[in-house]
């Protein structure tokens, strides 16, 4: 039976991240007031939270992996304006556009993954590659097909439920779907052998191909699951505002890198855990959003909102280095 010591907890991957959010709550509760953790004002960043934390979690396991997709910022509108285009313009059944909505998100991913193993470019440049793609293309198309850059669609009820509703008004039903996918996550991650390839090819690719771990394989998978999660979230987006736009999602490309850099996980990859992204995001969307509840001057909201984050990822490296470098101490006698 193994002992679990406070020192022991510190040194987790999400210890950092956990505190640092914890830091922030409090910051915010304090110079903000009660207001921040009014239904409202929990709504205000939860909601922020699960927009991106859908797509953190993806991205963070292929940071873990030692990869990185950008083309996200292009994959977001492109779930958008495909929905729309297809549902809004043309009248297809929403069930067609969602299923072409994964489906672009599936080529997109594939295509990344298999430039990046075939050609050994850097996935950074590969992905901004696709990124301005992926961009030119859903303008291209959608002037061409509708005229405009905008499109509304209007969604019948059951899939406005379930994928762009306001819960009582306030909560989007995209929080609901955000947890379920941190639950199965969690578990194909941190308790299956899916996990395991990851941290390996993250910590070295070449010894965890002679291992007989299929690289090529996870690697394309983790490619697939970050498109199709950005692609997903632009489709709910356009339901639940019912309308698309194409300039939307840029944003997300730094908002989910800090997320999941707060979140405990080595750019350089083999380090990191699904719950430290969950509290990156959360974190992120506390910083971004509690600063209106305060009484600061607004001028000085993108400086308080990085001096936080900054501190937030320090905080984390400080942790983050006591796990590296831990080692236990051994037991005396039998």
């Amino acid at each position: 039976m193994h002992n679990i010591s406070i020192g022991s907890l510190l040194r987790r991957p999400e210890a950092g991240a956990f505190l640092g959010m914890i830091a922030v709550v409090l910051f915010f509760l304090i110079f903000g007031g009660i207001n921040f953790l009014k239904p409202a004002g929990i709504a205000s960043w939860l909601n922020v939270a699960a927009n991106i934390g859908i797509i953190a979690i993806p991205v963070g396991l292929l940071m873990i992996a030692g990869e990185l997709d950008i083309s996200i910022g292009s994959m977001i509108p492109a779930g958008s304006m495909i929905v729309a285009i297809m549902s809004g313009h043309y009248d297809f059944p929403i069930w067609i556009s969602i299923i072409a909505v994964l489906g672009f998100g599936v080529i997109v991913g594939s295509i990344n993954g298999l430039l990046v193993v075939r050609t050994a470019v850097p996935s950074l440049i590969v992905t901004l590659g696709t990124l301005f793609a992926v961009a030119g293309l859903v303008l291209g198309l959608s002037v061409m097909i509708t005229g405009t850059t905008s499109v509304a669609i209007k969604a019948p009820t059951f899939y406005k439920a379930l994928f762009g509703q306001f819960i009582g008004g306030t909560y989007q039903v995209l929080i609901l779907w955000w947890l379920a996918l941190t639950a199965i996550y969690i578990f194909y991650v941190h308790f299956s052998k899916f996990g395991n390839w990851i941290f390996a090819l993250g910590g070295d690719r070449e010894s965890a191909r002679n291992a007989g771990i299929p690289t090529t394989k996870v690697t394309v998978a983790l490619f697939v699951l970050s498109s199709c999660s950005a692609s997903f979230v632009g489709m709910c987006q356009a339901l639940l505002f019912n309308s698309a736009q194409v300039s939307a999602g840029m944003s997300y490309i730094f908002n989910v890198i800090i997320s999941v850099v707060v979140g405990g996980v080595l750019l350089t990859g083999g380090f990191g855990s699904v719950v430290g992204i969950v509290f990156g995001t959360i974190t992120l969307a506390v910083v971004t959003q509690g600063i209106y509840f305060t009484g600061f001057d607004r001028n000085w909201s993108s400086l308080i909102i990085g001096v936080m984050l900054l501190l937030a990822v320090l905080l984390n490296n400080t942790f983050r280095s006591m796990a590296l470098n831990y080692a236990p101490k051994k037991k005396r006698g039998a």
